[in-house]
């Protein structure tokens, strides 16, 4: 300072690790917040596990209960396993947010509201019959109640940027005061957004500046009596990349099909939570890889039985309601004595269920659900990135074996992230690919051609 005292610094505080929640409504972005908190949190060399919870129902009315979309990130000095059960801390965007959620914070937990979001309308759509930040019923958090719609407008108010469009920015603004308050470094959030938008500058500028207004009113306010510092973790040496349970899943098919020398067919008909996987293959041709958007889910796993027919490695994907529909094309493949790998990615509920909920409720139904005697193997995966090993596991049995393999993740594996070291691909055995020698010619001495190798 200018007197020669010196600046006073609030304290920070070392957390062995936390669980943060970002939630409010579809429409507010919270996955992409979440998203690049966790980027974040890997740059800072935390280990971490996360949970992406969407709303179920289509189309919600915006600040509804039902609309109610969040992002959980738990992240730690030591190594991590799930993305955590309750709260130190939640971001609520709206009333609705709120409600939903305030029940998994941790008493004296740290709770972080979109004050100007409470408004009459907004906590009649939540269905409170009184404001909660002022009625007491919030007692036993550490309440900090900010202008966060105020502060993204006051920042973007010389951009001439749409109402809707400065709203969509309070996100960031989020994201940077979350950063601030975790030491989080916002350099990879502003080098995406610069990249994002490089064909709208306008839209980097906005989001970027509302990033930076969080971060610096972190800094300046007096609501925050100290910080929050998670060091890095104490992880084995490799290069490390972020991967949910679908994309471990296609990179560890792929491995297989790479380690058999056999070409790799997916046949799949999008189902949530399953669908990336298809996404993922179909980003692989130059690995030999082909995917296939079937009409039904039966269209899909016969033309996956008829590339394991010809020789490829077949693999179908899909949820609880579509294995259901595979069921008696999975009894021709036992039949048929072909090597079929079928993911299944098991979400909420009977019939056609939760799509966007997880539950790992469909282990009768992989053991025991086809007629006649057909068994077949079952494997599991634990972790996201266990769905590499295990994937390339389940096509080791197939082939070997002769067999369809039912692959377990669930909505949260598939979707959820965490740091994976990239394997020496020279630590896996070989697969064994058990494909007859293609004839040479006929019986009547005619050329033939055989199956693809």
């Amino acid at each position: 300072m200018s007197d020669g005292t010196a600046a006073l610094h609030k304290p920070v505080e070392p957390r062995e690790s936390t669980v943060i929640r970002f939630a409010g409504d579809s429409g507010d972005g919270m996955q992409l917040t979440g998203t690049h908190f966790t980027n974040e949190s890997a740059v800072a060399g935390n280990d971490l596990g996360t949970l992406p919870d969407f709303p179920a129902e289509i189309r919600a009315p915006a600040g509804s209960l039902a609309g109610v979309s969040a992002f959980q990130l738990n992240f730690s000095s030591n190594q991590v396993f799930t993305p955590g059960d309750d709260l130190d801390a939640l971001v609520a965007m709206n009333p609705a947010a709120l409600r939903v959620n305030v029940e998994d914070l941790k008493p004296n937990g740290l709770l972080i509201v979109d004050v100007d979001t409470f408004n009459e309308q907004n906590l009649k759509k939540a269905e409170y019959a009184a404001n909660p930040l002022t009625d007491g019923s919030l007692s036993a958090y550490e309440v900090i109640s900010i202008s966060l719609t105020k502060l993204t407008t006051n920042a973007l108010k010389d951009l001439g940027l749409p109402a809707r469009t400065v709203s969509r920015c309070r996100n960031f603004g989020a994201l940077g005061l979350t950063s601030w308050l975790y030491h989080r470094p916002i350099e990879p959030t502003i080098t995406w957004l610069t990249d994002r938008f490089k064909k709208h500058p306008e839209l980097a500028e906005a989001n970027i500046r509302a990033l930076k207004a969080g971060y610096n009113y972190g800094e300046t306010t007096e609501l925050f009596c100290a910080s929050y510092e998670v060091g890095p973790a104490k992880i084995a040496p490799g290069t490390y990349r972020n991967v949910t349970g679908n994309s471990a899943t296609a990179l560890g098919l792929l491995a297989a099909s790479q380690k058999a020398g056999l070409p790799l067919f997916l046949g799949s008909y999008p189902i949530t939570p399953a669908s990336d996987l298809l996404h993922e293959i179909a980003g692989f041709k130059n690995f030999g890889a082909y995917a296939m958007q079937a009409e039904d889910e039966i269209a899909a796993i016969c033309a996956a039985i008829g590339a394991a027919y010809t020789g490829a490695i077949g693999v179908t994907s899909s949820s609880g309601p579509g294995i259901a529909l595979k069921t008696e094309a999975i009894g021709l493949a036992i039949n048929a004595e072909l090597p079929l790998v079928v993911v299944n990615s098991q979400r909420g509920g009977p019939s056609t269920g939760l799509p966007t909920k997880t539950e790992q409720s469909d282990l009768y139904q992989a053991v025991y659900g086809r007629n006649a005697d057909a068994p077949i193997p079952v494997v599991a995966a634990s972790t996201p990135s266990d769905c590499f090993d295990v994937a390339i596991e389940a096509v080791r049995i197939a082939v070997r074996h002769m067999t369809p393999v039912m692959l377990l993740t669930d909505g949260y594996l598939a979707n959820a992230a965490q740091p994976w070291r990239i394997p020496d691909m020279k630590d896996y055995a070989p697969i064994e690919a058990n494909v007859a020698p293609v004839p040479s010619a006929d019986l009547d001495g005619s050329p033939v051609d055989g199956p693809p190798r």
